[in-house]
């Protein structure tokens, strides 16, 4: 489990394993509730089965017709467990889903299966690789952080953020980088209501190149804090401790 902030680029960590599914390799981000985690039956398909029957089926046969794999829609868990390749599954900011998931994944990460009442249960055919990710808005159970590792990760370095910045915004000027970064970690030090995360930051170089800036200079942080600084409160704030032009107004 990786408990970090929002914006901290663990779907674009992630991106090279998901597009390599014709090697084996997947990645699948997990919904918010069961349906859209689990699997779905298609209703419509059933239905029209039922109609076309007839009316000389029992029910036990028309259940028996209806309830197959040919009309079970598998979302991502159930997906990664039946894969009999390499999986990566990404069960991306897991405090924003329901709590009737934890119930689910306790489940995934004990014994790897899944338990459908109308087939029974499925289990996995190759353990997939799971990765949880959690920006803290909620308390996890301990029983589900008893079954992860627990990585917590903190804003990168100066140093770190500037090769993250000019490796994700080409042709922006190294020194223009520096300053950005070194103002993003001043702001960082302020009661925001949202601390600028590493993403934040790759947006606003890019804002800087595409006007055209070369320095970054007070009236240059002034015009562009909305890149950065989604919040009116946080922005009037970051201008007055930043001395910035308009901090008297």
């Amino acid at each position: 489990m990786l408990a970090l902030y929002a914006g901290a680029g663990v779907g674009v960590l992630a991106e090279p394993y998901g597009s390599q599914d014709a090697h084996g390799r997947i990645l699948q981000s997990l919904g918010r509730d069961k349906s859209r985690a689990l699997y779905e039956w298609n209703y419509s398909k059933q239905l029209l089965r039922i109609q076309t029957a007839g009316t000389d089926a029992t029910w036990e046969q028309t259940h028996d017709d209806i309830f197959t794999d040919e009309f079970l829609l598998a979302r991502p868990l159930l997906r990664a467990i039946r894969r009999a390749d390499p999986t990566v599954l990404l069960i991306d900011e897991t405090d924003k889903a329901d709590i009737e998931i934890e119930g689910l994944l306790l489940e995934v990460l004990s014994d790897f299966q899944i338990t459908i009442p109308e087939l029974g249960t499925v289990r996995a055919a190759r353990r997939p690789f799971v990765v949880l990710t959690s920006n803290a808005t909620r308390e996890l159970s301990e029983a589900l952080k008893r079954r992860c590792l627990y990585l917590h990760l903190d804003y990168p370095t100066r140093e770190r953020e500037r090769d993250i910045v000019l490796a994700q915004v080409p042709g922006i000027e190294a020194t223009l980088v520096d300053r950005l970064v070194e103002v993003v970690a001043t702001l960082r030090t302020l009661e925001l209501k949202k601390v600028p995360s590493i993403a934040e930051t790759v947006d606003w170089a890019h804002t800087l190149l595409a006007l055209g800036t070369s320095t970054m200079d007070e009236s240059a942080i002034r015009n562009t804090l909305g890149a950065v600084l989604k919040h009116q409160s946080d922005q009037l704030r970051a201008v007055k401790e930043l001395g910035l032009p308009g901090a008297g107004r």
